[in-house]
């Protein structure tokens, strides 16, 4: 027994191991705490500092840093103290002798040590996220390669930003061809106003020229030529002693980076490094004019000085910041040109990807929200209640139907949320309330693979084979199923990560990784528990409750009525839908402000109405609304743009005994509500047409067929549904109709794969009979799998609030509806569509089930 299991046994250790060993340290660690533990050389010296850092943070200073992490950089710089000396199991390229450098390499890398391994999402956590996007007229004129660098770029300034700000593991990634989002968890434009507005500065490149004639330590303080500004430039020794020099540099640009083609370092014979600079055709020859007018001015100053090696320089300026100003010593007239100096292998390197940045890319804000620490904390109690009451009552559910089986079910569905969350971790994800949702119904969805191998269990103990034979052929027989079921849902997954944003993308990711994992965890650990508590003699018997054992319904004797009268209701819930297109839409779709407002005491919400019109703002929609938790009521306003923050002060001026505060604030520009509506269409257009061709491929058209159309009652008749409900559309929405889909489609690739696998066990039977025999054995699978995943679902819509509550509604209409079609649709129009024969079947493809494990089958026989 235990030879036959070891591969599986390791395997599984293995994998949960590893799960675990990502997860840790499972929650931030202060970084003034984690960073004086960390401390290996002289301690107590470097505890001064961090106490000195601790003091600068607490001060009264109106300048004060907000962080430990930006006092004890700017403490370390301004004395010129190497902090990595204290932190010698940190490796820092030795040849890196810039103090300021090695400090900002080393607090970034204890920064982000300090942090969980998986990291909450704004919603969990609180913090600002924005989206921007780029001027198109200042790449109307790029090719699709050029957009593409020039995006990246952009990316790698906005991060170096941010990354000077102290914040750890900042999202930063682009969205389409022009837009750039960024995430910043954990901070707050209380403590740091100005944030959005210093990331999406512009990035300019600029060659300037250095005053000849004028140097600010040989000028009267506070005298500066008109035209100039000072900048500073270091220089850093062969010693790695670092000096600081200012110089007098124009304000305007002699040339932008424009002209630069490319750049990269090199190194001579005597190991010093230099900067290769390639110029366009038109960046050569306004470099030679730039060159030639500076030489003309070293020529000025050698006549002045006396001095033949004195030289006019050019300033090398990126985001105002000055990294070098090499002399020009004549006119370069070439498509090349070199930049000499004592530079370091990373300085070389830094100073190259300066010159290969020639942006000047304008950048608007067109979404921006912000989630409070509270807000934040009410998402995780939510998260947690909803995610506890969803597993623990399908937990109870399985046991109480399967015994022992159900117990080593559970067991196996518990290692799989562990196994959820080690991948997430390692990927670097981060968790969400929508990734949350995704686990929840993850699980939910995932107890059906146990379900389904359960009832083919069942059926073989009842054809009276022993325990393990029924065991072996039970899993066998279900592998086909729980293969396409989770291979289809696996196409909606792809689908919302490729074409999705934001939660949807999010969605996406977890229910990926749950999918693989549930599989995983269904097939391979599962099988583990039950083959050794079996093979081992600790389970003889396997109890179950019976759940609508031997029926004998006629489905296709209802299969016109119920057609018709579903299509009727997809008509009514489709019309009513185009009726309210006006204010069906919510803010991910149309644009604007949505503001929440909490409060002590409760205004009626004519009177909120009234002040609201009464001081001229027009096309509000209000609603109170559950609080994220259920503790509470909070008031949610849509409201045109640059109008939010103006009447939430109009609100807690107008209504003072009311208590209004702004809690969280979410704008969206209409392009990118635009682009949201058209993904959501491309992404069920491309999830409809591969279900088709998969399920055509792996069955016959007939079944891709009646897949088909079964799904596509499900997604209209959802839609419908939720919007007389009186809900709006919003991003996550599209996350849910397409889990919808794939729920839809799982459920009916069991039904089909029974009905394939009955045309061949019942050579003489009728195409009618055998659906009916098909949709009778697996009705106990479909009711119990519905069942467990209505119940996660319905955890989640009672104790969850906001886009989770949306998905969890969503849902609980789809289980409806999907179990619905899988019996009255999908069946019904592969039958008509074969005409009720089952030999336009069998012309069709090969009737005969295909498993992987069939030799196996057949000696458990």
């Amino acid at each position: 027994m235990f030879k036959r299991n070891i591969w599986k046994l390791t395997l599984s250790l293995f994998v949960v191991l590893w799960a675990l060993s990502s997860l840790i340290p499972l929650t931030d660690r202060p970084f003034p705490d984690y960073i004086r533990a960390e401390a290996k050389v002289e301690p107590g010296e470097f505890a001064q500092l961090l106490d000195e850092a601790a003091a600068r943070v607490q001060s009264d200073d109106p300048g004060r840093p907000k962080t430990v992490f930006v006092a004890l950089k700017s403490i370390a710089n301004e004395r010129n103290i190497d902090l990595s000396r204290h932190f010698p199991q940190v490796r820092i390229e030795s040849t890196l002798r810039n103090v300021e450098k090695r400090n900002t390499i080393l607090l970034d890398h204890l920064l982000k040590e300090s942090k969980g391994r998986l990291q909450l999402g704004l919603d969990l956590k609180g913090g600002v996220a924005f989206t921007l996007e780029v001027d198109e007229s200042a790449m109307a004129q790029s090719t699709e390669s050029v957009r593409e660098e020039k995006l990246s770029k952009a990316i790698e300034i906005i991060g170096n930003r941010i990354n000077g700000l102290g914040v750890a593991e900042p999202i930063i990634r682009p969205i389409g061809d022009s837009r750039i989002e960024v995430q910043l968890a954990g901070v707050n434009t209380r403590d740091n106003p100005d944030i959005v507005e210093s990331v999406k500065k512009p990035a300019r490149l600029d060659f300037r020229l250095v005053n000849p004639f004028l140097r600010p330590e040989t000028t009267p303080v506070g005298e500066i030529p008109p035209g100039y500004e000072i900048l500073s430039l270091e220089h850093e020794s062969a010693t790695g002693e670092t000096t600081v020099e200012e110089v007098f540099v124009k304000r305007i640009p002699e040339m932008t980076g424009e002209g630069i083609s490319t750049s990269y370092p090199v190194m001579d014979e005597f190991g010093r490094y230099r900067i290769i600079l390639r110029f366009t055709s038109d960046g050569s020859k306004q470099f030679a004019a730039v060159t030639k007018e500076i030489a003309g001015y070293t020529q000025q100053l050698i006549q002045r000085t006396g001095n033949p090696d004195a030289r006019a320089r050019l300033a090398i300026v990126l985001d105002g910041k000055l990294y070098s100003a090499p002399g020009v010593e004549k006119e370069i007239n070439s498509d090349s040109a070199e930049i000499s100096g004592s530079f370091s292998q990373r300085e070389a390197f830094d100073l190259a990807n300066v010159l290969n940045n020639p942006l000047d890319l304008p950048l608007s804000i067109q979404e921006q929200y912000e989630v409070g620490p509270s807000l934040a904390a009410d998402s995780i109690a939510s998260g947690q209640k909803a995610f506890l009451i969803g597993i623990g009552l399908t937990a109870v559910a399985i046991v109480a139907f399967y015994s022992a089986g159900g117990f080593f079910a559970v067991v196996a569905m518990s290692l799989n949320v562990l196994i959820i969350l080690g991948v997430m971790a390692s990927l670097g994800a981060t968790l969400s309330m929508p990734g949350i949702a995704g686990i929840v119904l993850t699980i939910g969805m995932s107890v059906d693979s146990n379900i389904l191998i359960f009832e083919r269990i069942r059926e073989e103990l009842r054809l009276g084979k022993s325990l393990p034979a029924a065991l072996e052929a039970g899993f066998e027989k279900a592998f086909s199923a729980i293969i396409d079921g989770n291979l289809t849902t696996l196409i909606t997954a792809g689908i919302m990560i490729a074409l999705g944003n934001g939660p949807v993308k999010g969605f996406g990711v977890t229910l990926a990784i749950g999918i693989f994992s549930t599989m995983f965890s269904a097939l391979v650990i599962s099988r583990l528990f039950l083959s050794m508590a079996v093979q081992g003699g600790f389970m003889k018997k396997f109890h179950m409750l019976p759940v609508l054992q031997d029926t004998n319904y006629d489905f296709l004797k209802y299969a016109k009525p119920a057609f018709i009268a579903a299509w009727i209701l997809v008509a009514v819930s489709v019309t009513s839908a185009i009726v309210q297109r006006d204010s069906i839409y919510g803010i991910d779709f149309t644009g604007g402000d949505q503001i929440t407002l909490e409060f002590a005491d409760k205004v009626d919400i004519s009177e909120v109405t009234a002040t609201i019109n009464t001081a001229g703002f027009s096309d509000i929609n209000l609603s109170y609304t559950e609080e994220i938790g259920g503790d509470g009521e909070v008031l949610r306003i849509g409201s045109p743009f640059d109008s939010g923050k103006a009447i939430a002060d109009l609100l807690a001026a107008a209504h003072p005994d009311a208590g209004f505060k702004l809690k969280s604030q979410t704008t969206i520009g209409p392009s990118v509500g635009a682009e949201i509506q058209a993904n959501a269409a491309w992404a069920i257009f491309w999830s409809l047409l591969l279900i088709l061709v998969y399920v055509a491929f792996r069955f016959e058209m007939g079944y891709g067929v009646g897949a088909v159309v079964a799904t596509i009652h499900d997604v209209l008749l959802t839609i419908g549904i939720f919007v007389l409900c009186g809900r709006q559309f919003n991003a996550s929405m599209v996350a849910a109709i397409l889990l919808v889909a794939g729920y839809s489609i799982n459920d009916t690739i069991v039904v089909f794969d029974r009905i394939r696998e009955e045309l061949a066990l019942n050579p003489n039977s009728t195409l009618r009979n055998l659906i009916n025999r098909a949709l009778n054995l697996t009705l106990s699978r479909t009711v119990m799998t519905g069942g467990t995943t209505l119940i996660t679902a319905l955890a989640l819509f009672l104790f969850a609030g906001g886009q989770v509550n949306d998905i969890a509604l969503t849902l609980i209409i789809g289980v409806i509806v999907g179990t619905f079609s899988s019996l009255f649709i999908a069946c019904p129009v592969f039958f008509w569509w074969h005409k009720g024969d089952r030999k336009h079947v069998e012309s069709g493809h090969d009737a005969k089930p295909v498993y992987e494990w069939t030799a196996s089958s057949k000696a458990s026989e």
